[in-house]
């Protein structure tokens, strides 16, 4: 059979690599052709355009880019037409792929989404949209299949992939070493993967690094963007970077500030104490208080369905909470202690491992009829 995968973002090529797995255990012989990254072209994806290159963040940046993002789109659309799949599968990326999944729908296409967009957090009506021009939904949290019941759509909870990459995860022995850490305990810094975020969030982040002189921080980057977003910091303060390699590093930190998005999940699936830390422009945040539709923005929150992690936004993130949020996930080992058994709540909600290859598989018998 012949899938079309679309994945726009980092997150997407990991967990679209694992689907692609799971496609061919069921079907060795899938011919897949997909917009991704390099993960999913190691799993066998013959990759059309790299995510690197579909990255916009932000209300104004996406209106720039406008001409440049419709192109993609006509492309994109042209593209399908040509390979003539049996199923366009579109993981997350939701301004996109729901464009593609209605001209999808409309031109006879069957369409699956695995990992939804987050229509549960704003917007609440965009789930009839889906509904009308989603084949079938797969999706990752459990509250989302009572979400979606709302609108009498039927979807699939497959799991969390996230499970699925750390279980498969195994630490390197020597990274302290290789990465030149030594034994002074870590604090990872986790700015995110666009450069938006990451221009913003570093400098709040790197006003830690002289209040916890017993710690070392090291800033988790990603080779997709340029090397002087992060080396510039390390001619200011005594950081250390590691590339590409959130993994090893949470595997091997103390805590955690993160900005807001999927590592935050994966930063409480290893264990690690966090403070979730985001800002935005002041426009998208006078837009983002009027329609959010969500108590928390970090996923370990919204599982729990309560605070598990503690959430400085916007003007809540500031130097001084920052240092005070810190120290309690560091040297208060009462909250931190509090804050490790609400991952082990968050992790119970979840379920078990497998998504990726529950997703595969049910996506494979519904192609095939």
């Amino acid at each position: 059979m012949k899938y079309y995968i679309i994945a726009g973002e980092r997150s997407g090529d990991l967990h679209g690599s694992n689907l692609i797995k799971g496609i061919r255990k069921h079907d060795p012989e899938a011919e897949i052709r997909a917009w991704g990254g390099d993960m999913m072209q190691s799993a066998g994806a013959d990759i059309v355009k790299h995510y690197r290159d579909l990255a916009f963040m932000g209300f104004f940046e996406v209106v720039k880019n406008l001409p440049t993002i419709l192109g993609f789109l006509s492309f994109c659309k042209k593209d399908i037409k040509a390979f003539q799949p049996d199923v366009v599968i579109l993981i997350d990326y939701a301004g996109f792929n729901m464009r593609v999944a209605k001209f999808a729908k409309l031109n006879g296409f069957k369409t699956f989404y695995y990992i939804s967009p987050k229509v549960w957090a704003w917007n609440q009506s965009r789930a009839l949209n889906i509904k009308k021009f989603v084949d079938k939904l797969f999706v990752i949290f459990p509250f989302e299949k009572d979400f979606f019941k709302k609108y009498d759509y039927e979807v699939e909870y497959v799991g969390n992939p996230l499970f699925d990459a750390i279980a498969d995860f195994t630490p390197a022995e020597n990274f302290r070493k290789e990465a030149r850490l030594g034994q002074k305990p870590i604090i990872a810094l986790l700015p995110g993967s666009r450069k938006q975020e990451v221009e913003t969030m570093l400098p709040l982040m790197m006003s830690q690094v002289y209040e916890f002189p017993d710690y070392q921080f090291v800033i988790g980057a990603v080779s997709n963007l340029p090397k002087e977003l992060y080396a510039r910091w390390q001619s200011i303060f005594p950081v250390k970077i590691v590339l590409d390699d959130a993994y090893n590093l949470l595997s091997v930190a103390d805590a955690a500030l993160v900005t807001s998005g999927t590592a935050t999940l994966e930063t409480a699936l290893f264990n690690i104490p966090q403070v979730v830390c985001y800002r935005g422009g002041w426009a998208a945040y006078q837009v983002y208080k009027r329609v959010i539709r969500v108590p928390f923005v970090s996923l370990v929150n919204l599982i729990a369905g309560r605070e598990v992690v503690k959430e400085l936004l916007q003007y809540d993130l500031t130097k001084e909470n920052l240092t005070s949020e810190l120290a309690k996930i560091t040297i208060n080992q009462i909250t931190r202690q509090q804050q490790l058994e609400g991952y082990a709540e968050v992790k119970n909600i979840l379920g078990e491992k497998g998504a990726s290859e529950r997703a595969g598989m049910l996506m494979v018998k519904e192609v095939m009829g």
